[in-house]
């Protein structure tokens, strides 16, 4: 907004600069140069309103662009992250799975040799 904040104040300060000096070396009765002065600023603050309106749209198309690759962006983490969480549950069963089997094991080989501890199960 640097550049662009520069070129308007520019165009303002040139404007007025002009619109002074015109009326200081008119040649025109005051009521004419009025009148020229007048039109000069109506078209100049419509091209202001235009020059606006249309950054604003790019602005505007800009943020939508990057709303999307945002929401683009959120998405596939989320996918990802579904994924990964995917895994740590099948990898937690797997250890599972194996801490029943050696306890499975462990509470044969407590029958086997004949004692009488009690022992927790998973």
């Amino acid at each position: 907004m640097n550049n662009s904040g520069n070129t308007i104040l520019g165009i303002i300060a040139g404007t007025a600069l002009g619109a002074a000096m015109g009326i200081l070396f008119a040649p025109e009765k005051g009521s004419k140069t009025r009148k020229i002065i007048s039109k000069e600023a109506e078209a100049r603050k419509n091209k202001l309103a235009e020059q606006a309106t249309e950054f604003a749209d790019t602005v505007a198309k800009k943020v939508n662009v990057k709303k999307g690759t945002l929401e683009e962006q959120i998405e596939s983490i989320l996918a990802d992250s579904s994924h990964k969480s995917d895994e740590v549950i099948d990898a937690l069963e797997k250890k599972l799975e194996v801490l029943k089997t050696k306890n499975r094991h462990f509470r044969k080989d407590v029958k086997t040799n004949g004692t009488s501890k009690t022992t927790a199960t998973v």
